[in-house]
């Protein structure tokens, strides 16, 4: 098991590729802590991991409100004594619309959520690990932080996540003499989120898989198999890299 007696929080643990990365890291061994802002939805994503009750630990928590977030944290290192590993899942997406169609509302929604929010959970874990002296964070991003999708309108979006590239990149340098790593992994098109719904029209799905190099959607497993592997002391080298894990489409010119 690789991740053997590690303690693990997840934000936004009851989504998609939440809910892989905490069944993939209790395989693992990992103790995981799944954070979301809706109990009874983070209560029944919980009870689809085998050994729930003995492996995880559902707590509602705004990752926007930094009392929350202190408090939180705070019980979870009372809780198990150390966090090892922090996986910042949680964001929100906009409806594609065009940027000068937009409140400022709108854009404060994304970057509460996708940025300052990553920013407030980060720091409040940051002093745990300093004080176990080891610890590994994991930012979910995404390949739209790369490249603009010509007709998909998300220029915030894509500027919130191109954000986290380079918090991973300065968080990685200027902890890294105190041993914590930190890293990101930037999915393609996954099956997950919004996106599922798309993919129910075997036409809209064959358009999709016809433009990924490796001819197939990714799945949440996907994206999850890497955070494992980045969690794991075969990685303990490995530290500030931004993983595109999109079947070779930020690769490709299409």
């Amino acid at each position: 098991m690789r991740l053997k007696n590690k303690v693990a929080i997840v934000t936004g643990a009851s989504s998609d590729i939440g809910l892989e990365i905490s069944k993939k890291f209790v395989e693992e061994g990992a103790n995981v802590v799944l954070i979301g802002r809706n109990r009874e939805k983070l209560e029944k994503t919980r009870s689809t991991i085998k050994n729930y009750a003995t492996s995880t630990v559902a707590i509602p928590c705004d990752i926007t409100n930094e009392s929350q977030v202190i408090q939180t944290v705070n019980q979870v290192a009372d809780h198990y004594g150390k966090i090892d590993i922090l996986v910042n899942n949680a964001a929100v997406i906009n409806e594609p619309i065009h940027f000068h169609e937009m409140s400022e509302s709108d854009w404060m929604s994304l970057v509460n959520t996708n940025l300052l929010g990553t920013f407030k959970i980060t720091k409040s874990v940051l002093s745990k690990m300093l004080e176990n002296k080891s610890g590994c964070i994991i930012n979910i991003g995404s390949i739209s932080s790369e490249r603009a999708i010509p007709k998909v309108h998300l220029t915030v979006y894509c500027t919130t996540k191109a954000a986290i590239n380079m918090f991973t990149k300065g968080i990685a340098v200027e902890y890294a003499r105190r041993n914590i790593r930190c890293n990101c992994i930037n999915p393609g098109i996954v099956s997950a989120g919004m996106i599922k719904e798309y993919l129910g029209y075997p036409e809209a799905r064959k358009v999709l898989e016809d433009r990924q190099p490796l001819n197939r959607i990714g799945e949440p497993a996907d994206v999850a198999n890497a955070a494992v592997y980045l969690s794991s002391d075969e990685a303990n080298w490995i530290s500030g890299i931004i993983l595109n894990v999109d079947g070779g489409k930020s690769a490709s010119e299409g």
